[in-house]
């Protein structure tokens, strides 16, 4: 496990890597680390950009709020926090294809109040 900080605009999120389920995952985003880039949105998902090119690694193709993936079709990070447009509710949540799950974040609900076009930094803890 690996604690991180992932800030969008000026807040900042306490989350946590997990390689329980995609390691060779995690340990490609740790080697990135720290990544910028620009905030899309999608339903209640925050996904991303990131200089991680993984295939799919035990890839789920549902997620938990709070979830923290790894999407290989677009090479993207995703912050999953509630509905996406394929989801039914909360309690399960649809990516738009597999991704792999990388950890959690704290406070999830917080990502409400931001939307695409913020600046993204996911760095590790201090």
């Amino acid at each position: 496990m690996t604690d991180i900080v992932i800030q969008v605009g000026d807040e900042q999120f306490n989350a946590r890597l997990t390689d329980d389920r995609a390691p060779d995952t995690v340990r490609e985003i740790l080697n990135a680390l720290p990544i910028e880039s620009v905030a899309r949105q999608w339903g209640d998902e925050i996904y991303f950009e990131i200089p991680v090119d993984v295939g799919e690694e035990n890839a789920q193709a549902t997620v938990g709020k709070g979830d923290l993936g790894s999407w290989p079709a677009g090479n993207c990070f995703c912050i999953f926090y509630g509905k996406t447009p394929m989801s039914t509710s909360e309690d399960e949540i649809v990516p738009a294809s597999p991704v792999n799950v990388v950890g959690t974040v704290e406070n999830p609900d917080g990502f409400k109040s931001h939307s695409a076009g913020e600046t993204v930094v996911v760095k590790l803890a201090d």
